[in-house]
Formats: C-alpha cells, structure tokens, sequence
C-alpha cells in the first residue's frame, strides 16, 4: 500500500503483559482477549486488511507475554517478531522489526484498541491517517480531550490506536525497551513535525476491566451478542456470550467468556466470567469515549 508517495508497512503491537487486565489476562494475552466475541488481535488485522494490508510481507505482528497463544493464533497470516524475555515496549518492539520494516512507512495499530465507526467499516474508518501523508511526518489518530492541557494529549487530543511514522525517523529507534511517546512522538511534536488526524467513532482501549467491558458492550449494541455455539437456557440482557458457554443463570451488562459457565443460581452483572468461578467486576462508564 502507498499513502501519498510513500509505500507503507503495518506492525500490530501485541507482546504486552495486560497487568490492568488481570486475572483475565493470566490465560490470555490481552491481545486475543474477545471483544463481541472477536479476539482484540483479529480486529486489527480486519482493520489493516480493510486498507489493503495483509500478508506476511505487509504485516508484522510483535508477541511476548504468552507468545506462544499469539504466535498460534496468528499463523501465517503476518510475519511474527517474538521478543525474548520481557516485551520491549512499543519503540522497542518496532525497532526489532527494522530489518522486516526495511525502509518503509510503518502504520503501528495497538491490539488492544477497540474502534468502531457506524459510518465507515474498519480500515476505510482510519484511511485518513494515511491519506497524502508525505512519508517524512509523524501522525496519530487521535479524539479531542475532554481536558485539552491533560498530561498525555497530543494538540489538544487523546491518541486511539494508531500512528504512522517514517522511515527516517524508524531507523534512527534505538534498540532495547522503550516508548514511542517518548522516543519519536515527543520529539516530532517538539520539531513540528507531528499531526493529529481525528477519528469520529468510539475508541476504547480496553486495558482497565471496566473500559474493556464497555467495548464489548458497545459491540453488542445495546442488545444480546451470543456465539450460536453457546447454551444459553437463564436470562440474558445486555450481554456477550462466547462460543461453547453455558449459561444457565441471570446475566446482565456482561460478557462470558467462550467455554465459559454460570451458573443456574448465578446473577452475573457488570462483569467478565471466564473459566466456571473467575468473574472480574469492572462498572463502565455512562457513555463511551469518542460518541462525537
């Protein structure tokens, strides 16, 4: 794929601990973690195949924490960087992959970032990001903070996902853990050199158990979301049920996990059920970020 004049590569970051996400996250990366009963990691490959990125030569995908899940996961589908020992963050982790990078522009997606535009389908709802981009400039997408001046925004804006980076600055990445934020963003900010595109969807980015709940929620709709492998004889309102559940009690503004139980005697509510006991409470927020 080329935007502007530049040909561009993808790299979805998924070797993260997931420590917010915890004990979900002990038996699965966050990165196929399910959101709408679609693992986290196939959303972003959807997203990059919706603008024309796919294949091993086009998308790379980086794994660490429980590696082996992602690598199994993801198969043949991209070229897979596994990090040994502990994740090198998000710089690091693009860093390893310059040999594969290989003097292109590189779309960074996080796995772990739920967006959904009602007007566009995924991919052509970020095509923005990349459209007559220079290939010399750093861009993120991003959506207007409620507190413009907050720590961490970028030009007045929370980033959502994804960024888009040249190749001069790529190869310059140190090797070693680090940060994109303060290995390239900052300084590109500081030069001038950086722009936010805004994205008008939702964007979660699912790390506390409550914003993950929440984008599920909003997957579901408002409405049941259920696997048509599940057994489901309780009540369900509001609620994501994976392939091969079992629900036989009342579940309400939840999400089970496929394989996963409830109980006949159960009331599971703003929660997360994986296994037959593990439930994770996490109340989401009034109205999702990013309904603009």
């Amino acid at each position: 794929m080329t935007a502007g004049r530049a040909e561009v590569c993808a790299v979805v970051l998924a070797a993260g601990e997931g420590t917010r996400l915890r004990p979900l996250t002990e038996r699965l990366p966050k990165a196929l973690c399910p959101v709408g009963n679609v693992p986290l990691l196939d959303r972003a490959l959807d997203r990059l195949a919706g603008l024309g990125l796919v294949g091993p030569g086009r998308v790379a995908v980086n794994a660490c924490y429980l590696g082996d899940q992602v690598v199994e996961h993801v198969g043949g589908r991209a070229h897979l960087s596994v990090e040994p020992g502990d994740p090198l963050g998000t710089a690091g982790g693009v860093a390893n992959l310059r040999e594969w990078i290989a003097g292109r522009g590189v779309l960074v997606g996080n796995a772990d970032a739920y967006l959904a535009d009602p007007d566009r389908p995924p991919g052509p709802d970020i095509a923005a990001l990349l459209r007559d981009w220079d290939g010399d400039s750093v861009r993120l997408l991003g959506q207007p903070a409620a507190d413009p001046a907050a720590p961490g925004t970028f030009d007045g804006h929370v980033f959502t996902g994804f960024s888009l980076l040249p190749w001069r600055l790529v190869r310059e990445l140190p090797a070693g853990f680090g940060d994109l934020v303060r290995a390239l963003w900052r300084p590109a900010e500081a030069a001038g050199a950086l722009t936010v595109v805004a994205y008008p969807g939702t964007f979660y980015d699912t790390g506390t158990p409550a914003d993950y709940l929440a984008a599920n929620l909003h997957a579901a709709g408002g409405d049941n979301l259920v696997d048509p492998t599940a057994t489901v004889t309780g009540r369900c309102r509001a609620a994501v049920i994976g392939a091969g559940a079992v629900v036989h009690g009342d579940v309400e503004r939840a999400v089970v996990w496929p394989g996963a139980t409830v109980g006949p005697a159960e009331r599971l509510r703003d929660a997360v059920r994986a296994g037959t006991v593990l439930t994770v409470h996490g109340t989401p927020p009034t109205s999702g970020r990013g309904n603009i």
